[in-house]
């Protein structure tokens, strides 16, 4: 039998467009029709329960959580697809909250390999995608909610047929793959739209929303706009969390507790609540009860994370300039700081200049790293960027030492954020978890 190590490695072997630094968006790249005859081959078991679609720039991870949150303490059996991962392969594929086993990888792995010998040129997530509808089925899920990969319309996970499919907000993102407009973005990802299927989308730009409705009409989906659909407020913010009311068109006002922070949590959550009203349209029970629960309870890392106190330190996934605004609004009016001292790090096809622009005016120190990661820009690259915006900075090769430096140049009463991609937020809280002797999140053997 395959073990754990070895399953991942077979895994990998396959052409990994999450660490490619180039490659073409188009058809002859991303077949569905490969994905496909996968699935058939195994038994199709994407038709053996029901699921939530959810693509989007932003916010797709965070919604998708909301959703399966609220939809588990409703009482059901729930699988949640995501990607990327922080620190191990099996946070991308749970039931009910907890992370499908090693063995269970392994075993899988081993059973999906005359399949796959049978479909040539499968890349990585291909297989993941087809082996995470495998553990679904056998899990005998009620609901798998399923984050889109990259895009929408070409995405391995596109071969689903949802209850609802859900597009988050859209920004300028990846944008050498699926285009420069917001236009052209917006058409990638609402290809997920199927025919007849009620869509929901958080509010969007008038570019966005505008290719949101045409290919909603053409497909005769109904579509509900989560800001035409409900209103809501904030009511208080903490490091702690946040609290919220909401209302849907003509109904009453109820109030949400929300441990993740930030203004734009509050448009997932009201996106997540739109859905949950489609789906409940669709005939699935979901007690109000369990709304306010799930959302209670929702868990979703590297997000406006607080990992420490005196000093703050906090880590973020903001990965482009619409996201890196939020988040340099978010920090001084959440927390109580002297400095601010930026950990930044990116990977190539992330808007390294937006990020900046929006980042650097609020950082008091700048302190340039890299990931271990082949798509990573190397600091002296940022560096150059930081200059052409008239700041100075530090280059340090690795992310633990960029920690350590931090720290010793911090104060208690500074703070150090660390932001730029998912894959820096990963690195700074495993050298975070070593830095006060705490046990490591479980990774990946390598």
């Amino acid at each position: 039998m395959l073990s754990y190590k070895d399953a991942l490695d077979y895994i990998y072997s396959f052409t990994d467009y999450e660490k490619k630094t180039s490659f073409q968006y188009a058809p002859e790249h991303f077949d569905l029709g490969r994905v496909v005859r996968l699935l058939s081959l195994i038994g199709d078991p994407h038709q053996k329960f029901r699921s939530i679609h959810v693509a989007g720039t932003k916010g797709k991870g965070s919604t998708s959580a909301m959703i399966a949150a609220i939809l588990q303490t409703a009482g059901y059996r729930v699988g949640l697809y995501t990607s990327p991962h922080l620190h191990t392969f099996r946070e991308r594929i749970r039931v009910n909250g907890e992370m499908i086993p090693a063995e269970s990888v392994a075993a899988l792995v081993e059973r999906l390999q005359p399949a796959v010998a049978r479909v040539p040129e499968l890349t990585t997530f291909e297989i993941v995608t087809a082996l995470g509808f495998q553990y679904f089925a056998e899990s005998a899920v009620d609901f798998a909610v399923v984050e889109v990969g990259l895009g929408g319309r070409l995405d391995a996970t596109n071969v689903i047929t949802p209850l609802v499919s859900v597009i988050t907000p859209i920004s300028f993102d990846h944008m050498e793959y699926l285009g420069h407009t917001l236009a052209a973005i917006a058409t990638e990802k609402a290809g997920i739209i199927k025919p007849g299927v009620p869509v929901v989308s958080a509010p969007q730009p008038g570019e966005a929303l505008t290719v949101i409705e045409n290919i909603a009409r053409q497909r005769q989906a109904p579509l509900t706009v989560a800001d035409r659909a409900w209103t809501w407020r904030s009511e208080q913010m903490t490091p702690e969390g946040q609290i919220f009311s909401a209302r849907p068109r003509d109904g009453d006002w109820s109030t949400y507790h929300l441990p993740l922070l930030g203004q734009h949590q509050l448009i997932n959550a009201v996106t997540a609540l739109t859905t949950v009203n489609v789906l409940r349209d669709e005939g699935i029970a979901i007690p109000t009860e369990a709304v306010t629960g799930g959302l209670a309870h929702v868990q979703w890392a590297g997000r406006l994370e607080v990992l420490s106190r005196r000093p703050w330190v906090i880590v973020d996934g903001a990965h482009n300039g619409d996201s890196a605004q939020k988040l340099a609004a978010a920090l001084p009016s959440l927390f109580s700081y002297r400095r601010l001292i930026l950990i930044y790090g990116a990977l190539a096809g992330h808007s390294v200049p937006d990020m900046l622009t929006a980042l650097l005016p609020v950082a008091d120190e700048i302190l340039l790293t890299q990931v271990d990661n082949p798509r990573a820009v190397s600091p002296e690259v940022l560096l150059a960027e930081v200059k052409a915006q008239g700041r100075q900075g530090v280059c340090i090769d690795n992310v633990s030492s960029a920690l350590e430096r931090a720290l010793q140049i911090a104060s208690a009463e500074d703070m150090i954020c660390a932001t730029g991609s998912l894959y820096l937020v990963a690195a700074v809280r495993a050298a975070w978890y070593k830095h006060i002797g705490a046990p490591s999140p479980p990774t990946d053997p390598r």
